[in-house]
């Protein structure tokens, strides 16, 4: 019996098709500057020890065991050896890195990062050590074109017959002969909060709807428990773009400075632009309010419940519509380490390690082989996997020209400076 993440994955194919395009999944942090200080030893950020979700304690584990002893494949094809991987924070559960490492014998050097930019400023200067990263789907087509990642042998990768051929299909709008990635997630970008905060301040709060974030008479009524947005200008600008009623890609610098007006009319309330520091704060109550990504509420709020702490997180896609991403795995072309990339990439398409990490992170996730054993929970959510009329306002990620990308970029700095 077809899941609701099958019927959703079918139509975000034919909508990404349609769109043929692709863009970024996030524009941010300082913060990761340097992926020393993010470094992983666990497959989760070190600055975020007790993030671990405990909706699923038995089933994490128990899948990774299984999969340990059940991985003879992903042990062959890079037995022994290190592996350096650079992947977004809390994109992972923190049992996987272990298990693979118990399973082939390969040690691990996993570092974070919080924007594309940083991934790909990394990527076109050479020389990054890394064995393995994971570019949202704009970057990803581009990278491609000019010529970052090396081709994929999937002869080491037994588990690539678990990919969904409804993700397959979406990833071609950005590696057309899918020779050099493999999905990772896919997820919405929509409105987190913290659901006594808001209904304190507007009990009537439209938290479905991105008034609540846009227009200054409601943004300013949570500005004292604190907005941010992801510092993800072309996310953020599509979503204000397609929020105005305008073709979220417009090469139009008039349609960009209402895009900027409107944003400058609400930048006052907003605490900071981060793409990570939000999910800890609003499960903390740091924060009460963000536009981010759609599984990070998820995390954050696990993280809420395992602290005990009273706040309840929950997350909306906006009537008005959003965008949809995809992420994807894929190995750098002066990478040392290949046999070893290959096993992980295969490793992370077994059936239980995909369902342990969807069921951390939150997201759609690409292993068909895996929906039979995500949590229910999770695949009824519609907001993880939308309904039909939702679905149908989604709009695709596609690929910015060179004039749109200088448009976000003059546009959105103005914006974060306030000036």
């Amino acid at each position: 019996m077809p899941t609701p993440r099958i019927t959703a994955v079918a139509f975000i194919s034919a909508l990404l098709l349609a769109a043929c395009g692709e863009e970024e999944k996030a524009a941010e942090s300082q913060q990761a500057a340097e992926p020393a200080a993010t470094e992983q030893a666990a497959a989760q950020p070190a600055a975020e020890p007790a993030a671990e979700p405990a909706a699923e304690p038995a089933a994490a584990p128990a899948a990774t065991t299984e999969t340990a002893s059940a991985e003879p494949a992903a042990a062959a094809a890079g037995s022994g050896g290190k592996l350096n991987i650079y992947n977004w924070s809390d994109y992972i559960d923190e049992s996987t890195q272990p298990a693979f490492e118990k399973a082939t014998g390969i040690t691990v050097q996993y570092d974070v990062y919080d924007s594309n930019e940083m991934l790909e400023a990394k990527l076109m200067a050479g020389g990054t050590g890394y064995d393995l990263v994971h570019p949202s789907g704009a970057f990803l087509g581009r990278q491609i074109q000019a010529g970052i990642y090396q081709p994929l042998d999937t002869s080491k990768i037994p588990n690539y017959k678990n990919l969904d051929p409804a993700i397959m299909e979406i990833l071609k709008a950005f590696d057309p002969e899918l020779k050099y990635s493999v999905p990772w997630f896919w997820g919405t970008t929509g409105i987190g909060y913290n659901k006594a905060e808001i209904e304190k301040r507007m009990p009537d709060a439209p938290v479905n709807s991105l008034d609540i974030l846009f227009k200054p008479e409601l943004a300013q009524k949570f500005a004292d428990c604190g907005i941010s947005m992801l510092d993800a200008p072309s996310e953020v600008l599509q979503i204000a773009l397609h929020y105005l009623g305008k073709d979220p890609y417009t090469a139009s610098a008039d349609d960009y400075a209402e895009a900027e007006k409107l944003l400058m009319g609400v930048r006052p309330y907003v605490k900071y632009f981060h793409s990570s520091s939000y999910i800890n704060d609003i499960a903390n109550g740091g924060i009460c309010l963000a536009l981010g990504w759609s599984g990070d509420f998820g995390i954050a709020a696990v993280r809420a419940e395992e602290a005990q702490n009273g706040i309840e997180v929950l997350y909306s896609i906006p009537k008005e519509g959003t965008i949809l991403w995809l992420d994807a795995m894929a190995i750098p072309a002066d990478a040392v380490n290949v046999d070893q990339a290959h096993a992980w990439i295969d490793f992370n398409l077994d059936a239980d390690v995909a369902t342990t990490n969807a069921n951390y992170v939150a997201y759609g996730s690409p292993v068909a082989a895996a929906l039979p054993k995500i949590d229910k929970e999770l695949l009824e959510d519609p907001n993880v996997y939308p309904p039909e009329e939702v679905k149908a306002k989604l709009f695709a990620d596609k690929v910015a020209s060179a004039e749109v990308e200088r448009l976000r970029t003059r546009t959105w700095t103005k914006i974060k400076t306030g000036q």
